[in-house]
């Protein structure tokens, strides 16, 4: 999945972009011999790798959330989800605040690391599809570039899903899923794809198979209904997160999102305070997508769906 989006084209988070990485570790230094570095029959030392504690997999033992994030919980939730969310769901959701804070010293998995910020701006952001999801009966859904876990964790603890498989093709980031599913006690239900769309597309466990597929600022509409729609089944819903203005991006979507089996169904505004310039595009799966998509990364450059070359 993907290539980076031009800021402006609906987004609601950086683009992470999805090629895989390493955490790594630096390797040894070399120590330049005019600094007066010691030699040893005639090699050069080298620096021991910088040693870096362990990062976390419990959350047991790290370090309560400030009450600043409480507030800007309490006032967003009742926008979304009524009388709020149960304790079980609250726990497993602040508790994956507290872990993404706690790895984001020293691995890069969001530029959002302020608690307040991203209380509003990963964890109700994520939950505004919630009421849609409960809608529509969904039970089990991916979401696509999942990056440090939103929106697919706390949708998949506040519905409750029965299913959901967070793909996220970086290392480092389909490991801090991995440690957070893990911690949460929900690895039962939730599992993590250290791949790509178009590789889970062409295995006949994953196409064709879900009910709902859920992004937030992986792709434009187009290439993100191009990674999604094989994957959902007849009937199964995309539910992307975007920005106004749309329009323009909705006009060159409509066209490909039908050659790929889809209708966009429904816009629904967000009235979440602080969110109020999102939208949730739902995108409907009304038939089969043809068996050539999604195709690979370079050949959706080459030739776009919405460039007018494609006739369905």
């Amino acid at each position: 999945m993907g290539n980076r989006v031009r800021e402006g084209s609906g987004e609601t988070r950086p683009t992470t972009g999805l090629a895989r990485e390493d955490l790594g570790t630096p390797g040894a230094r070399r120590v330049d011999v005019g600094s007066g570095a010691a030699q040893r029959d005639g090699e050069i030392e080298t620096a021991p790798p910088p040693v870096r504690d362990p990062l976390p997999t419990r959350v047991s033992g790290l370090p309560p959330l400030p009450e600043e994030y409480g507030e800007v919980l309490r006032a967003g939730l009742p926008a979304i989800t009524g009388p709020g969310l149960t304790p079980e769901a609250r726990a497993a959701i602040d508790d994956h605040v507290r872990l993404l804070l706690a790895w984001n010293v020293a691995v890069n998995l969001s530029g959002i690391r302020a608690p307040e910020k991203i209380a509003r701006e990963h964890v109700l952001d994520s939950l505004t599809a919630l009421p849609l999801l409960r809608r529509a009966g969904v039970t089990e859904f991916l979401d696509l570039g999942s990056g440090s876990g939103y929106p697919g964790l706390p949708l998949a603890v506040a519905l409750p899903a029965e299913r959901a498989l967070l793909v996220e093709s970086i290392g480092k980031k389909a490991r801090f899923l991995e440690a957070a599913v893990a911690a949460l006690g929900v690895a039962d239900r939730v599992g993590v794809a250290a791949t790509r769309a178009e590789s889970l597309a062409a295995d006949p466990r994953h196409r064709g198979r879900w009910q709902a597929a859920v992004s937030r600022a992986v792709a434009d509409l187009t290439e993100l209904a191009e990674l999604a729609l094989p994957l959902l089944a007849t009937g199964g819903l995309l539910v992307a997160w975007k920005r106004r203005p749309l329009d323009d991006e909705l006009s060159r979507a409509e066209g490909a999102v039908w050659c790929l089996g889809g209708r966009v169904a429904a816009c629904e505004a967000v009235t979440v305070p602080g969110l109020e310039d999102h939208v949730l595009v739902v995108v409907e799966k009304v038939a089969p997508t043809p068996p050539e998509f999604p195709r690979d990364p370079a050949a959706r450059r080459r030739r776009p769906l919405w460039s007018g070359e494609w006739r369905c």
